[in-house]
């Protein structure tokens, strides 16, 4: 009974996320709707500028880098969870070095990212 829950726990979960992805999405442009129409109805003038800048989040300039130092923290942290298991082999040591390369690379990309674009507000 339950190795059967597994599978099941794990979609019903990953459909509730999407959900809650797709519903504060929803959300979120329904609200962005209702500050428009409240500004017309006040006589506000709104330019299209204005009505592109509310859809839009604001980045931050140093994006690139604060995403760099999450996905190699995460790559050492996986690499250093492998390294430091209990098991006399070298198997797993290995294996975890292997799931880390890939967040590794990606936060090596976003800092040669970070490093070669231009970081204007």
């Amino acid at each position: 009974m339950d190795g059967e829950m597994i599978p099941i726990v794990m979609f019903a979960g990953m459909t509730i996320v999407m959900c809650l992805f797709f519903w504060f999405r929803f959300r979120m442009r329904n609200d962005l709707q209702l500050t428009i129409r409240t500004a017309i109805d006040k006589g506000q003038e709104l330019t299209p500028e204005i009505i592109e800048g509310l859809g839009k989040p604001v980045q931050a300039k140093d994006r690139d880098l604060r995403l760099a130092l999450i996905w190699t923290a995460l790559g050492g942290a996986v690499a250093t969870f492998g390294f430091f298991m209990p098991e006399d082999g070298n198997e797993v040591a290995q294996v975890f070095m292997g799931i880390a390369a890939l967040p590794f690379f990606l936060g090596v990309a976003f800092f040669i990212m970070w490093r070669f674009t231009g970081r204007e507000s």
